[in-house]
């Protein structure tokens, strides 16, 4: 997909889901309701900005690769590194460790 028509779609997705959803999780979270398993209730106090670049980092890229966080685990250990230690808070996959 050419990068113009890739930015506008995450734009809209940013636009029509990401924004919407976060800006009712952070009017439910006013209320005191739990936002556990609210859709995007991490976005709730984030900018527009941060929602658009978020929407063009999961949408936007031409190849993708998840991984969980025993692999990026394994991953850091066979490169050298020790003392991994993971965001206990989201974003999850935010990972600091010391190499050997």
């Amino acid at each position: 997909m050419p990068a113009r028509l890739r930015f506008f779609i995450c734009d809209v997705i940013a636009t029509l889901i990401y924004f919407p959803l976060a800006r009712t999780a952070a009017f439910v979270a006013k209320l005191g309701v739990s936002l556990h398993s609210f859709p995007l209730a991490y976005y709730r106090d984030k900018s527009f900005y941060v929602m658009r670049t978020d929407a063009l980092d999961r949408f936007g890229t031409r190849l993708e690769k998840r991984f969980c966080r025993d692999q990026i685990a394994a991953m850091l250990d066979a490169a050298g590194f020790v003392d991994i230690r993971f965001s206990p808070s989201e974003p999850f996959w935010c990972a600091v460790a010391r190499k050997r």
